[in-house]
């Protein structure tokens, strides 16, 4: 229990830190260079950047559309997500922490804060896109970032360039950055031994989006095509609970 109550203190404090100096970032760097660097993609390496930022930032909204039960919200976090990036997801991140339980909070959080709530005469799985259509975009999308990093490195070379870092291509950077913080805490939960996690959270900081797209493919072969690709979330431990644990009926602080 008192490991747990650590595990959620600790990462509290971690998404909040990432969303305000996220947030600090982002103003300094288009206050001082307006959007259009950002998003500038005659900049072949910033295209590089931006469709590396935008796959991690897919992974992330696709688990926040799962999770949410209103629409609603779900239009407000998605479009200010794709704009703000780390600032939103890290925001929403730390909210569903504090949002949770002293129950919850000890038996074990990681798996609270990312499974869906449902309603008492709605228990069971939420109906979603099927595992082998799962795998075929994501191994697209893996593909696409593979074949852009390539053809950028051989057409422009050494991504080391001057116009990447102005302040607003900083901020990106850092952006993508606290993205692979986020996706590596959820590899740190799924995976059972931590030389597995450590390498798997070594090939997304050395590969970034192409190490998530591998990642994701490999665990979704371990899901049968009958089963919902939201397993994918989920360790072997806490698999079996989805339909039946009495802690993910929706409450009032959830």
């Amino acid at each position: 229990m008192a490991v747990s109550t650590l595990v959620v203190v600790s990462l509290k404090m971690l998404f909040s830190v990432l969303a305000f100096i996220m947030l600090a970032l982002a103003v300094w760097g288009i206050g001082s260079d307006g959007l259009a660097p950002c998003v500038d993609i005659r900049i072949k390496w910033m295209l590089v950047t931006l469709i590396n930022f935008y796959i991690n930032l897919g992974v992330i909204l696709a688990w926040i559309v799962y999770k949410e039960s209103s629409w609603i919200r779900i239009a407000i976090l998605i479009p200010s997500a794709l704009f703000a990036g780390s600032t939103i997801t890290s925001a929403y991140i730390a909210t569903q922490f504090f949002l949770l339980s002293l129950q919850e909070s000890s038996k074990d959080p990681l798996y609270f804060v990312l499974v869906r709530r449902q309603k008492e005469d709605a228990m069971g799985y939420k109906r979603g896109s099927s595992v082998l259509t799962t795998r075929v975009i994501i191994y697209a999308l893996g593909c696409l970032m593979l074949g852009t990093f390539v053809y950028v490195l051989i057409v422009d070379g050494s991504q080391f360039h001057a116009e990447l870092f102005p302040p607003c291509g900083i901020a990106t950077w850092i952006d993508v950055s606290f993205m692979i913080v986020t996706l590596s805490v959820w590899v740190a939960y799924k995976e059972s031994s931590w030389i597995s996690a450590f390498f798997w959270i070594l090939s997304l900081v050395c590969f970034g989006s192409i190490g998530t797209c591998v990642y994701i493919v490999v665990q979704l072969f371990y899901l049968s095509p009958q089963q919902p690709v939201s397993l994918v979330l989920f360790n072997n431990n806490n698999k079996d609970l989805l339909s039946n644990d009495p802690l993910l009926m929706v409450h009032t602080n959830a």
